[in-house]
């Protein structure tokens, strides 16, 4: 009998190959997730696949918002929002925004093992009609209530800015929801002390060739990352103008003052006065 402790090298299998990997197989009775291979060997980004298999493992019920998945793995927030996009494109997640039956909106995220699948039924009751998420929405971002500000109540200096950002970069078209939305962190900016022309520089330089998401996100993201820009530095004051040299009617003295007369002594002893100090 084989003693089990032995440091003897295992014999490779019959037909094992020669190079490659040669899996291991444990037979698995609990905490296991099956996988299809369609999804575990999904060419492209290994977050995204790693995003999904994480999703697949975790009970019904758990969040999956972008600040939860960044706090589980060391990949940053651009990274986990673009897998969950991927993963949105590719059919295998779902957001859905419903209204419950006290009225208020909830985002329900659905996530398949593969594409076209059907969602259990909601041990709620059936929700009202879902209402379709905004095109420039991140993904997995739990629904809020969010107070509804028209474009005439927005400081309308920040508007500005973000409306000329098109004139840098023609891709930066910000819609008016966009642009309501976005306005408050500019005016935190122009309250600061930082220019226009500043804030400008900072959210158009260096941006990448191809957006992944909507321009408005970009922007939200390096208004919210970016640290706040020193402002200008001020303008030194200005020195007061020293009068120019004039020569003394009296005594030929050169002294200054703004025009042609008599310097200070001269002008004591003809009015009796003592010079001034």
């Amino acid at each position: 009998m084989a003693d089990p402790q032995s440091n003897a090298r295992l014999r490779a299998d019959a037909g094992a190959p020669r190079s490659g990997v040669i899996h291991v197989r444990t037979r698995l009775t609990a905490d296991f997730t099956v996988v299809a291979n369609a999804l575990a060997q999904r060419r492209g980004s290994a977050v995204t696949v790693g995003v999904a298999v994480y999703i697949l493992s975790l009970p019904s019920g758990t969040p999956v918002t972008i600040a939860a998945l960044c706090a589980h793995f060391t990949e940053g927030e651009i990274l986990i929002s673009r897998a969950l996009r991927e993963l949105e494109a590719a059919g295998y997640l779902e957001r859905r925004r419903e209204r419950t039956p006290s009225g208020q909106i909830r985002t329900r995220t659905y996530f398949y093992d593969v594409p076209g699948g059907t969602p259990e039924p909601d041990p709620e009751g059936p929700p009202e009609p879902p209402v379709p998420p905004a095109a420039d929405e991140p993904p997995a971002v739990a629904a809020r209530e969010e107070p509804s500000v028209a474009l005439a109540d927005a400081d309308p200096e920040a508007v500005a800015v973000l409306a000329s950002l098109r004139h840098a970069d023609a891709r930066l078209v910000l819609s008016e929801r966009e642009a309501v939305r976005l306005a408050p962190a500019v005016t935190a900016w122009l309250a600061a002390g930082v220019a226009p022309a500043q804030i400008t520089r900072t959210l158009t330089t260096g941006l990448p060739e191809r957006f992944l998401t909507r321009p408005a996100g970009l922007l939200a993201f390096r208004l919210r990352e970016t640290p706040l820009p020193a402002p200008p530095p001020p303008a030194p004051a200005a020195r007061p103008a020293v009068p120019p040299l004039q020569t003394c009617d009296g005594c030929d003295r050169a002294f200054r003052a703004p025009g042609p007369g008599h310097c200070r002594d001269c002008r004591s002893a003809r009015t009796g006065l003592p010079a001034a100090a």
